[in-house]
């Protein structure tokens, strides 16, 4: 996939070093090796038995690609940041992490972007509670607006657009570099959402011209 990114406190700088290079080639190969094509494949399997299960957008594609390529290289889903029980929910983990490096992929409301951008911050700091994993560096991927229209997202989701707005108030509380990738539109398809049922839409490929 093709994408954007904006490096927040020099984090492009920083991966270039040896402590970082080799996680960063990993995380750039990886989206770089999706293809629209996978895509397509990916979206479609979803409905290929019972055409209700379809889903509306790329995000269950794109998501599941990601995870799938992640785990194979080696990184650690679902990662806890802290140690203690009364921190163990979805809430309080990322969606990946291996050695210093901590991601998140962020599909959903732009109600929690703030919070998306803290987590790598929690994983990356010292703080009251003990920590489960220790890193120094943290990666958001996340659609842009392009995507989100072509894509068939949700017009709620916070876009990599979104998130620099949130990079200048913030900036005293994001205290670790981060690297943020933005996504972009397909340019062989795009989505169309469909009616199907009274409420239920799905979404369809759509080859461009």
């Amino acid at each position: 996939m093709n994408y954007r990114y904006h490096s927040f406190r020099h984090a492009g700088v920083i991966f270039q070093e040896p402590e970082f290079i080799d996680q960063f080639l990993e995380i750039t190969s990886i989206i770089d090796g999706i293809s629209e094509t996978d895509l397509i494949v990916r979206h479609n399997v979803y409905g290929a038995i019972d055409v209700e299960r379809t889903p509306m957008s790329l995000s269950k594609a794109i998501n599941n690609i990601l995870k799938d390529k992640f785990i194979a290289s080696g990184w650690a889903e679902e990662s806890g940041i802290f140690q203690d029980v009364a921190y163990q929910s979805d809430t309080w983990r990322l969606d990946f992490a291996k050695e210093d490096v901590s991601i998140e992929v962020a599909f959903n409301h732009s109600s929690v972007i703030a919070w998306n951008l803290l987590k790598p911050v929690l994983a990356s700091e010292l703080n009251h509670v003990n920590k489960a994993i220790q890193t120094k560096i943290g990666v958001l991927i996340t659609a842009t607006e392009a995507l989100k229209r072509n894509g068939g997202f949700d017009g709620a989701i916070g876009t990599f657009e979104k998130y620099l707005e949130y990079l200048p108030p913030l900036n005293n509380v994001l205290t670790v570099p981060l690297f943020i990738i933005g996504l972009d539109a397909p340019t062989t398809f795009h989505i169309e959402q469909l009616q199907y049922a009274p409420r239920k839409r799905i979404g369809v490929i759509v080859l461009n011209p």
